[in-house]
């Protein structure tokens, strides 16, 4: 596998002997003063952990929470994440590198089947676990079904790593507690290809990632099954994402909770300007892509009141994030079906369709 086919950062080497002052023949640099395994407990760990689970359970709800902050954008709407988001914690005694992949469905365009893919390289490629998110309100689903069945031929390529079980929305939950014992056993009972006892030892944490209930004990549960290992990332870095992307998928996810469910999922959102003014205000220009005129006329709304909306919206979220006063700029245009045009997609950033 070469460089360009991961999706990831390849993992270091850790340093191997030498002086302590010189790293392959090299001087040392502040990076290797970052990584020092001296530096960090004896039983440190770390590892990629694919976050999985079908459209709208709150996987990217469950990123933010983790990291404290927004970097995945969520909406009530589903397929809301649509390429990989890498999202770094790290604590005193483990590194945690989440990949919070696009929910696995059945794909209806070149889209839907690069988001599919995406998620299934993510598990079979780059994850030391998977962390598999499902909505404990709702018994499995088909698509839930799916899942399994992916993560099943992954098992039987010996491609898939140690799996674990968050059922999510538990704040939500009206059942008694041996309703919930029966709810989680319906979800276990979906990996009919592992070993009754491997099935039976499944781990499984109830949680609300919406007010934090239970992830505490998910983060330790993550923390006993990850590899001993360095830190690959400095340690306040939450993210790889470009501040350009982070800015796009915030106008984008107010698009998404703003509009009629008819546009939605039409919506690409491209930053094509961001600089600093001599005031320090930050100016940033951003155009909305959709697929038919029609759709245009709904994102702009009547004398403009739509977009207007959206970029209020969007400029709060940018100006938190930012710490910054910023002057957002909108423009609507009309990209007819690039959903399903590759060479489009690629011009958007969807660059692993292979």
């Amino acid at each position: 596998m070469n460089d360009k086919e991961r999706l990831v950062p390849e993992k270091p080497e850790p340093e191997g002997p030498g002086t302590g002052f010189e790293t392959e023949g090299r001087p040392l640099e502040l990076g290797d003063l970052l990584f020092r395994p001296e530096d960090l407990p004896e039983d440190h760990r770390s590892g990629y952990i694919a976050v999985i689970g079908r459209p709208n359970v709150g996987k990217s709800t469950l990123l933010n929470r983790l990291l404290g902050q927004k970097i995945a954008i969520t909406s009530p709407k589903p397929q809301t994440t649509r390429d990989q988001i890498l999202g770094i914690l790290t604590t005193q005694d483990a590194q945690y590198i989440f990949l919070d992949t696009p929910g696995i469905h059945q794909p209806k365009h070149k889209l839907g089947k690069h988001m599919v893919n995406v998620a299934e390289r993510t598990i079979a490629q780059d994850a030391d676990l998977v962390l598999w998110v499902v909505d404990v309100n709702s018994p499995p689903t088909d698509e839930e079904r799916l899942i399994a069945e992916r993560l099943g031929d992954l098992h039987r390529r010996g491609k898939l790593p140690p799996v674990i079980l968050a059922l999510n929305k538990v704040d939500q939950w009206q059942g008694s507690p041996e309703a919930l014992s029966q709810r989680e056993q319906a979800y276990r009972a979906l990996l009919e290809w592992l070993p009754p006892e491997e099935q039976a030892a499944l781990p499984a944490f109830p949680i609300s990632a919406l007010t934090g209930q239970g992830v505490d004990e998910l983060l330790a549960g993550l923390r006993a099954r990850l590899p001993q290992g360095p830190r690959y990332f400095p340690p306040d870095q939450v993210t790889d994402l470009q501040t350009r992307f982070i800015v796009a998928e915030l106008i984008r996810e107010q698009a998404l909770n703003l509009l009629r469910q008819e546009v939605p999922h039409s919506i690409a959102v491209a930053v094509t300007d961001f600089k600093e003014r001599e005031d320090g205000v930050i100016y940033i220009a951003a155009t909305i892509y959709v697929e038919r005129r029609s759709q245009k006329g709904i994102v702009l709304g009547r004398k403009g009141a739509m977009i207007k909306q959206i970029g209020q919206a969007a400029r709060a979220q940018i100006e938190e994030m930012l710490g910054r006063k910023v002057y957002l700029e909108l423009w609507v245009k009309v990209w007819e079906k690039w959903r399903k045009k590759e060479n489009m997609l690629r011009r958007l950033g969807y660059d692993a369709l292979r």
